[in-house]
């Protein structure tokens, strides 16, 4: 699933990082790589952008940005 369609409160660990040039690579450089674990802590009032846990700082990505993020939702359930 794509981390943009996860609700509040998810985890699930990135699989892929879809796309070329700037946003994958600068995606990269802040640590959502293949592997890492992400917390959907919350969206803003609009739902655009969602704030993101992981590797213990906050993210916050539009929800385009976040479309290009394949994320498979963890078995620990929220929280």
């Amino acid at each position: 699933m794509l981390l943009s369609e996860m609700k509040q409160g998810e985890k699930g660990v990135v699989v892929r990082i879809a796309g070329k040039g700037a946003l994958r690579r600068r995606l990269l450089e802040m640590g959502v790589v293949k592997g890492t674990e992400v917390f959907v802590e919350k969206y803003a009032p609009l739902k655009d952008p969602v704030e993101l846990v992981l590797k213990g700082f906050h993210l916050s990505l539009r929800v385009e940005e976040a479309a290009q993020i394949t994320v498979e939702r963890s078995l620990q359930g929220t929280g």
